[in-house]
């Protein structure tokens, strides 16, 4: 047949072929293509996931812990202002010029003025509060003792007050005298805070022979003592938040990690959770024998108790727990785990009988009482608790000794605890709160209160 009749000629051929080559070639490109696309896209899928598991793990533990505390209020002005009525009322009984105090915990109760916003120096910023009578009803007057290049920040520290004055003094004046010209007294009493530093009080006493200075009474130190339904509020949240993120750390915690590594997840934890002033005490094994001891650094054995004690600060109002607990593939000595249990029963007891109008010691007692009975004799070697709020530590305590009766608004720990040096150290802590029936409520209530067994802190 011809070509004519149909046949492809020689060159026809070659260029057939030739397109059939270039289109195989174009779509074997095109299939490279798509499969370097897709395994680009695989492989970025892949590895971002890594990155991002990785990100979680690091992360995930503590991103929880914000939320607790989110809404937290600090104390209004308004309390602040009654705290001032009631101290002013309180020196016109006892016939006091003034109360005069530096940045600290009774500052920042009476006038909003913590020692974190007014660091103390040689150049004393000073708070005193004044009863003023008007009408037949007693007021509080605030002064403000500042330095004269600070009464600037000063004024910015938004002390609460219906009378408030500033008065400055120059480097080359005597702030002391400034201070007693501005309560306008060459004689009478003024009392001062208990933690005032003595070059101040010497100060004042030698600005006015005249004029008694004497340590704030008991009376004016306990207005801080019964705290307030807002105060039991921050407490609350920071020590359950504690707890939460003493659980947390837990978690990812194995054998064979370091007492450092823990206290860094502990610190991470409670910084999350939005505390200031985190500290930590992470104690493995016989460490925990020395109730405040600072730790070797040795890692975590499998029949190592794991003692940790750690708190913060939310506006203002601390935190303070302790958790003695074991990991899941740990390995504890039967005897070790007995004295766990005791000293949980120990604090059991010890907060079932801390009612109001009970002595403070008597508190003690019991828990002390109980671990002597079972053979803990001078293993117990510290108070069973202090007085927490603005202070880690504030009075009242529950000691031996003490004469100081429970009242509704009290704050204290319950922290009994067994040391045996050489071999083991076991506490468990929890704060709790006198309600308005004369009844004790862990402030941890609300995260399940104390600690159930040795795997549940």
């Amino acid at each position: 047949m011809g070509e004519a009749d149909g046949q492809i000629s020689g060159k026809e051929r070659s260029f057939v072929t030739q397109k059939v080559t270039k289109s195989l070639i174009l779509e074997w490109k095109l299939l490279f293509s798509l499969a370097a696309i897709f395994a680009t896209i695989f492989y970025l899928q892949f590895f971002t996931d890594i990155s991002l598991t990785s990100y979680s793990a690091n992360n995930g533990p503590w991103s929880g812990l914000a939320n607790h505390c989110a809404n937290a209020q600090p104390i209004s002005g308004s309390e602040i202002l009654h705290r001032q009525e009631k101290l002013a009322k309180l020196l016109y009984d006892y016939g006091a010029s003034a109360y005069v105090a530096e940045p600290g915990a009774n500052t920042q109760y009476f006038g909003n003025i913590s020692e974190a916003s007014w660091h103390l120096s040689e150049r004393p910023l000073l708070l005193m509060i004044s009863p003023t009578l008007e009408g037949g009803t007693v007021s509080a007057k605030i002064t403000i003792i500042t330095p004269a290049f600070e009464e600037a920040r000063a004024r910015l520290l938004s002390v609460p007050g219906i009378n408030v004055a500033y008065v400055s003094w120059a480097e080359d004046e005597d702030p002391f005298t400034i201070a007693l010209h501005a309560l306008s007294t060459a004689d009478g009493l003024i009392y001062v805070d208990g933690m005032m530093r003595n070059f101040i009080v010497d100060g004042l006493q030698k600005a006015a022979p005249g004029v008694r200075v004497l340590t704030a009474p008991p009376e004016i130190t306990q207005l801080r003592e019964r705290k307030s339904p807002a105060e039991l509020d921050l407490l609350k949240c920071a020590n359950e938040v504690t707890v939460l993120s003493i659980r947390a750390v837990q978690a990812q915690m194995y054998i064979g990690i370091g007492e450092s590594e823990v206290r860094a997840m502990v610190d991470e934890a409670l910084a999350a959770a939005g505390l200031a002033d985190r500290w930590a005490l992470v104690l493995f094994g016989e460490n925990a024998a020395l109730p405040h001891g600072s730790g070797t650094d040795r890692v975590l054995g499998k029949t190592d108790f794991i003692l940790i004690d750690a708190g913060g600060v939310l506006l203002g109002y601390h935190s303070d727990v302790t958790r003695t607990f074991m990991l899941r593939d740990s390995f504890i000595p039967p005897e070790h785990t007995t004295i766990w249990f005791d000293v949980q029963r120990a604090q059991t007891l010890a907060h079932a009988v801390a009612r109001e109008g009970v002595n403070t010691s008597a508190v003690d007692k019991v828990a002390r009482d109980w671990l002597d009975g079972r053979g803990y004799q001078g293993y117990f070697t510290h108070r069973l608790g202090h007085g927490i709020g603005l202070e880690d530590h504030e009075a009242p305590y529950l000691r031996g000794g003490s004469d100081d009766m429970i009242r509704t608004g009290h704050a204290f720990s319950n922290e009994p605890g067994v040391y045996i040096e050489g071999k083991v150290g076991v506490r468990l802590e929890d704060c709790f709160y006198i309600n308005e029936a004369g009844e004790p409520v862990f402030l941890t209530q609300g995260v399940g209160g104390q600690a159930r067994d040795p795997l549940c802190p």
